[in-house]
């Protein structure tokens, strides 16, 4: 992954047209996942974790975005969420952390409960 070469050039592409398309995504469903690959195709362990989980929360659709299929959105998400892995998982907007933290909060059944009837 290329990072910008110029200091401070990551903030300048942060600060309209890709903070946008991660914020138009983000609030596109109840519960978002940047991922590498597809909710049905996933293309690492975690990822495909982390959709399991969900899954078994309860939530039955779910917004996602392949970070493998760009590169800017994947360095921008980084700057985003402050999150230096995917996946990165959102629900109702507010992002929760990745395949880790997920798992541990289905574990503990906050999860489930922050889901509700929002899945």
């Amino acid at each position: 992954m290329k990072k910008p070469g110029a200091p401070g050039s990551k903030e300048i592409q942060m600060s309209h047209p890709l903070r946008s398309k991660i914020e138009e995504k983000v609030n596109s469903a109840s519960v978002v996942i940047f991922m590498k690959g597809t909710p049905d195709f996933p293309q690492c362990g975690f990822s495909n974790r982390a959709c399991q989980v969900l899954r078994a929360a309860g939530v039955q659709k779910m917004g996602y975005f392949d970070v493998l299929s760009d590169d800017p959105m994947w360095e921008a998400l980084e700057e985003f969420t402050q999150w230096p892995t995917v996946p990165q998982i959102f629900v109702n907007g507010k992002f929760i952390g990745g395949c880790d933290i997920v798992t541990e909060m289905y574990e503990r059944g906050d999860l489930q409960e922050m889901l509700g009837s929002k899945s």
